[in-house]
């Protein structure tokens, strides 16, 4: 390629972008490549990036994707052994192609397969991962091939797992509906920090408390949570009525004070948030559809 991003701070291009993941799809180990985030979910805005995940076996050789990559990109690329940038992210690298923010993401096909399993049967965890406060949500990985643009797929990886997690399992919405009992339980801790004024205690209460419970509303809608990032406003936009919780969540984190009674009034606000019906089938699952608008187009501001 002699360095695309170089010459050219054009668009980056949808042709562009699919040769891109085409010879990072010939690179030993390498499964399937997809295009991932907002994109995919054409929810993108204009400077939105471009997430690629690769979905890579163990031995898959990162200095032959390092070289692909460092081609493309506007400086080195370099991707760091597995485990790099955490337990659950595994690695990757941050490029700039053609003036374009580009995420090469690593994921390895073992366990993904093994948490689209777990989807299926009703399980999930959080756990802790740099970048994620809430903690990495491990049934994400099943989310993300339910939601994903595959760019490459020759095995049909993707593809066959894509029709195991879609639409949304239902015994996976009832373990995440019948894990907001936390919620209640998260808010009698931040009223005793209340008492102490322990604002960081209350805060950190509070919000994920009220994270928990957009988890909830987007399970009982039957969709994909990948990341913790714009979850409380993305309940507004679910195909079920939540009565108005993004924008009254919204308000009392904004404004938990400082004072013990402070404190206390947004803790009661935040006990009187709506909460998503947890009886059975409530709402049947959404399935997952095309994006109504191109990944790679641009979105108006």
């Amino acid at each position: 390629m002699g360095g695309p991003g170089v010459r050219s701070r054009l668009m980056l291009s949808e042709q562009q972008v699919r040769l891109f993941a085409q010879e990072l799809s010939v690179v030993h180990g390498v499964r399937a490549v997809a295009l991932g985030g907002s994109r995919a979910r054409g929810i993108h805005r204009p400077d939105s990036d471009f997430d690629l995940g690769l979905y890579v076996d163990a031995d898959v050789d990162r200095a032959a994707l390092a070289e692909i990559a460092s081609r493309w990109s506007e400086g080195e690329a370099v991707i760091e052994p597995a485990g790099g940038w955490g337990p659950w992210v595994d690695s990757g690298a941050w490029l700039t192609v053609q003036g374009r923010e580009v995420d090469l993401i690593l994921r390895d096909v073992e366990r993904v397969t093994e948490q689209c399993e777990k989807a299926v049967r009703g399980e999930f965890g959080f756990h802790v991962q740099p970048g994620h406060p809430l903690g990495f949500l491990d049934v994400a990985y099943a989310g993300e091939v339910a939601l994903c643009v595959p760019l490459s797929d020759p095995s049909g990886f993707l593809r066959s797992l894509a029709e195991v997690v879609s639409p949304y399992p239902e015994p996976l919405r009832r373990a995440m509906l019948a894990n907001l009992w936390q919620v209640d339980f998260l808010l009698d801790a931040a009223q005793k920090g209340a008492r102490q004024e322990d604002v960081g205690y209350v805060a950190l209460c509070a919000s994920t408390a009220t994270m928990l419970l957009a988890h909830g509303w987007h399970a009982m809608a039957g969709q994909w949570v990948i990341n913790e990032k714009g979850l409380i406003a993305s309940v507004g936009r679910l195909p079920v009525d939540t009565r108005n919780f993004s924008s009254t969540a919204a308000a009392l984190l904004g404004s938990l004070g400082s004072t013990g009674a402070e404190l206390q009034v947004a803790i009661t606000g935040l006990r009187g948030l709506p909460r998503p019906d947890a009886s059975p089938s409530h709402v049947d699952p959404v399935p997952v559809r095309e994006p109504s608008v191109s990944p790679f187009a641009a979105q108006p501001g």
